[in-house]
């Protein structure tokens, strides 16, 4: 049960936005932005990789599936393909060396922005990541950090049946985030 009435039995942060759809707008606008516009050469399922990864770093339950199964949806793999990258990204062959260097930088931030090193940026851009591309990976992992604190530090409920994320990712993959039924 979340910590505080949300007058809806709406899950993660679908409720909140519900709760407070003056906030939501401009959450969701973040979200359109950094997950579903196609101006970024980082592909769609790169960008929700690094929600999920980040998601799954912060064991939000709910975010980590809900862009674990966008990120399968548009990478075009399976949810254990997905879980694989999440427990072991340096190992895994479904990714690139490029997308590995950010995914390391995803996890620096994490942890705190001052963990982001010299070091990582120079193996991004040794991979061949630009300057647009690390800056929306740090602004992405940020935010995502954002949002599962927000999810789980209202405790929040998240269906149990990754299934149901799976099922809902081709839909919300063409609505995209910024759509006013997003927390229906």
């Amino acid at each position: 049960m979340a910590h505080i009435e949300l007058r809806n039995n709406l899950p993660g942060i679908r409720g909140l936005m519900a709760y407070r759809p003056d906030t939501a707008k401009h959450l969701n606008a973040l979200a359109e932005a950094l997950l579903h516009n196609d101006n970024n050469s980082l592909s769609k399922g790169e960008r929700e990789l690094i929600g999920a990864y980040v998601s799954y770093l912060n064991n939000c339950f709910f975010c980590q599936n809900v862009h674990g199964a966008m990120a399968q949806y548009y990478l075009n793999c399976n949810m254990e393909d997905i879980d694989a990258i999440k427990i072991d990204f340096t190992t895994s062959e479904n990714i690139s060396p490029k997308m590995k260097s950010l995914l390391a930088i995803a996890e620096a931030v994490q942890i705190g922005g001052s963990y982001v090193t010299p070091e990582l940026i120079f193996n991004a851009c040794s991979e061949g990541a630009t300057d647009e591309e690390i800056h929306d990976t740090v602004l992405i992992a940020s935010a995502f950090c954002m949002f599962n604190r927000y999810v789980d530090g209202l405790n929040t409920w998240a269906p149990q049946d990754r299934q149901g994320y799976i099922n809902r990712a081709p839909q919300r993959a063409k609505d995209g985030y910024a759509e006013a039924n997003i927390y229906q």
